[in-house]
């Protein structure tokens, strides 16, 4: 994916001159380029462009940072920090992007996919079934 390129469509946007507080709830892409503190929440993209100022608890599918992030981030998808990106906090995702010239200061727990098929469990050996 390329950097201005958008999954989905951006069904809101927080302008470089807003400044806003509180929880943000979104089913297709959100673009932040003002100030947000607060919590955000979505099954899609969140992407912050290079204005962006945002203080929260993220809970999304992607996350693309060309701004300022603080806080968690955690994402079931992937995490891309662009080379005008700064995160400071928390990163839990399966996928990680970071590009020469970002800045990440914090943790990172990189957790897998739930797969889609159960293990299979192993069945305990009798001893009938033992050779000796």
């Amino acid at each position: 994916m390329q950097k201005n390129e958008v999954i989905g469509k951006v069904n809101g946007f927080i302008d470089s001159d807003t400044e806003m507080t509180g929880d943000i709830k979104f089913t297709d892409s959100f673009r932040i380029d003002g100030t947000f503190k607060g919590k955000i929440l979505s099954g899609n993209a969140l992407i912050v462009g290079e204005g962006g100022m945002v203080e929260a608890d993220i809970d999304v599918a992607n996350i693309s940072v060309n701004g300022n992030v603080n806080g968690t981030l955690k994402a079931s998808e992937k995490v891309e920090i662009y080379s005008l990106g700064r995160v400071t906090g928390e990163i839990i995702t399966p996928k990680l992007i970071v590009e020469d010239g970002a800045f990440f200061q914090g943790s990172c727990q990189m957790e897998l996919k739930v797969l889609e098929s159960k293990p299979k469990v192993m069945e305990e050996k009798t001893d009938k079934d033992q050779k000796f």
